[in-house]
């Protein structure tokens, strides 16, 4: 295929369709640009698990029109708490507050979310998502890309790989970046809140604390199924497939002891999956001439603020606001990065704290560190949401309005 007349709309390819290549696919289409976006899978399956979309996440969806459409699938916590995975003493509330971050905190499952992506997409840009369509080379001839595939090729005027923490874009790019094990290993299982009776997690995003290891529970699908992410410190196994099953034997074994909140969701899971975690500091350079990266395949994050996800829709949209000021490609980029850059670092740090702070061991600074916590939760809430209204309080759909 031929790069298009000088008089068409700038062509985006886009590697990877999950939700950061679909919300950026979105967004160029917002912009006036035209996206193409090319998945390796032969559909778009997300694995079961829930995912957090908070406020400043949400701004995006709603500048996208797709708010209402992804409220039938979603949950919205009370609030944002911690309590103690043993004892079950509460440290923490923070009420969920939609006038003060400008947007709900929305609960979801993985593959819902991305179904309404898939669908809008279709339905304004049909045609624009193949899927089965492996990437195995990019070049870059400082006019255009060409995507090289199994079955031929593609002409567009850039490309950014979107295609996550394996990026084949980046390997590209700049070769394999480090990446060093954390220690710890994360699972995950999701269970239909009607198995779970009286032992049913609150209804918030609650995250259960103990010495060496977290759980986080919240409920998604209008709260028809509950969620459950553990994290142990745990140095047996590194994989970091997000898909590897474990047993529930293994599970239980982690979380022996811990309230029956956690271990009835998983006693009553018919799979529990484990991954890895592996640390990657923020990648330097996001692009190279007319090719870049977005959300995990530049910068990922430990799920410990659970805004993996949120920085990768805006990533999306931050691209498509720099895209469409008709800058020259690698300016465009450059610009994207340096807008990106410093507060994804801040949320890169930020979950490196939790991940301490989560697994604190029993002793007396644990429990300064907990009775700080309540007494600022308690006495002075407005002052603890405050903590947060960076993160979730952030508007990039004001502060880079897009110009179609």
């Amino acid at each position: 295929m031929s790069a298009h007349a000088s008089n068409e709309p700038r062509e985006v390819a886009i590697v990877g369709g999950g939700i950061g290549g679909l919300t950026l696919a979105l967004s160029l289409h917002a912009a006036g640009l035209k996206p193409r976006v090319f998945e390796r899978a032969p559909q778009l399956i997300e694995a079961g698990a829930g995912i957090q979309l908070s406020p400043n996440a949400m701004r995006v969806m709603r500048a996208l029109g797709l708010e209402h459409a992804l409220i039938p699938f979603a949950f919205a916590p009370e609030a944002l708490e911690m309590c103690d995975g043993v004892s079950g003493r509460h440290v923490f509330s923070i009420r969920a507050q939609q006038r003060r971050w400008g947007a709900p905190y929305l609960h979801l499952h993985r593959a819902d979310l991305v179904a309404v992506l898939e669908q809008t997409l279709e339905a304004r840009v049909p045609g624009a998502l193949t899927t089965d369509a492996g990437v195995t080379a990019i070049e870059d001839d400082g006019e255009q890309v060409t995507l090289s595939f199994a079955d031929g090729t593609h002409v567009a005027d850039l490309a950014v790989g979107a295609d996550g923490i394996h990026s084949t874009v980046r390997r590209g790019l700049f070769g394999s970046a480090g990446a060093q094990f954390t220690g710890q290993l994360a699972w995950r299982a999701t269970v239909p809140t009607e198995k779970l009776g009286a032992n049913l997690p609150p209804p918030t995003a609650c995250v259960w604390t103990g010495s060496g290891r977290h759980a986080v529970t919240y409920r998604v699908r209008g709260g028809q199924v509950a969620n459950f992410v553990g994290v142990v410190e745990r140095e047996d196994w590194q994989g970091e497939s997000w898909t590897e099953a474990g047993t529930r034997e293994d599970v239980l074994a982690d979380f022996d002891g811990w309230r029956p909140e956690i271990t009835a969701i998983i006693e009553a899971a018919d799979r529990h999956y484990r991954w890895a975690l592996h640390d990657r500091p923020p990648l330097p350079q996001w692009h190279r001439g007319r090719i870049g990266l977005l959300g995990d395949a530049c910068h990922p994050v430990l799920p410990f603020l659970a805004q993996g996800a949120a920085m990768a829709i805006e990533d999306g949209w931050v691209l498509a606001a720099m895209l469409a000021q008709n800058l020259p490609v690698d300016a465009a980029l450059a610009a994207y990065a340096s807008a990106r850059r410093e507060r994804v670092q801040r949320v890169y740090e930020g979950a490196r704290h939790n991940a301490e702070l989560f697994h604190l061991a029993q002793t007396p600074r644990r429990a300064g560190t907990r009775a700080i916590l309540k007494l600022g939760g308690r006495l002075l809430p407005g002052v603890a949401r405050s903590r947060l209204d960076w993160l979730y309080g952030d508007d990039v759909t004001a502060h880079f309005p897009l110009r179609a």
